[in-house]
Order: C-alpha cells, then sequence, then structure tokens
C-alpha cells in the first residue's frame, strides 16, 4: 500500500464516520418534518368546516346589519317627523294666542266687569 492509498482509505473512513455521525439528526429531522406535513394536512381538512360555518355567520351578521340600517333610518324619519310635528305646534298656539288669546281675554275682562256693574248695581257688593 501506498500513501496516497492509505490517505485515500482514510479519508473514506473519515467521510464514512461522517455520514454515520449525521445520519442520526437527518432522520430525526425527516421524522419532524413527517408530523409538520401531518399537522398541516388535518389543519386543512378542519379549516374547511371552520370557513364554511365562518362564512354562513359572516353573512347572517351582514343581513342583521342591513336590518339595523334600516330601522336607523326608520327612526331618523320619525324623529324628523315629531320634529316637525313640535314646531307646527309651537307655531299654531303662537298663532291661537295671537288671534284667539288677545280677544278672549279682553272678551273675559269686559263680561267680568259687566257681570261686576250689574252686582253692583243690584245692590249686592261682592
Amino acid at each position: 500500500m501506498t500513501v496516497g492509498g492509505i490517505a485515500g482509505l482514510l479519508a473514506a473512513v473519515a467521510a464514512l464516520l461522517l455520514v454515520a455521525f449525521l445520519a442520526r439528526p437527518l432522520l430525526k429531522l425527516a421524522r419532524v418534518l413527517e408530523e409538520v406535513r401531518l399537522v398541516v394536512r388535518d389543519f386543512g381538512h378542519s379549516l374547511v368546516p371552520i370557513m364554511t360555518e365562518l362564512r354562513g355567520t359572516v353573512t347572517a351578521a351582514n343581513s342583521e346589519i342591513e336590518k339595523v340600517g334600516v330601522i336607523t333610518e326608520d327612526a331618523s324619519r320619525v324623529t324628523a317627523n315629531a320634529t316637525t310635528v313640535a314646531r307646527n305646534a309651537a307655531e299654531l298656539t303662537t298663532l291661537f294666542r295671537a288671534t284667539v288669546g288677545g280677544p278672549l281675554v279682553k272678551v273675559a275682562a269686559f263680561s267680568y266687569g259687566l257681570r261686576s256693574a250689574t252686582r253692583r248695581g243690584k245692590g249686592g257688593d261682592r
């Protein structure tokens, strides 16, 4: 055997030891990657029903939000109508007071004065 043959034999043994040393971690890494693959597959299978249920929930929530929007619009219209009615009632009260209230007070005062005068005239001072 020559020096080159011995060096080649030593290099082969070193390579064999390196492969043997790295084989165990590589096998463990392969097992971990297989477990990760199984977890991802199971997650994908369980995710489909969850996504289907979530889509139904979102659809129902959107429907309810639309209903709330309609109710809010109706409430806004009712509030606007109530404001208009209150404003009209205030204007009607002001108009009634201006047109009927003043003369009605004058008529009441006149009739009171007339009654008082007729009672004094009859001799009853009350």
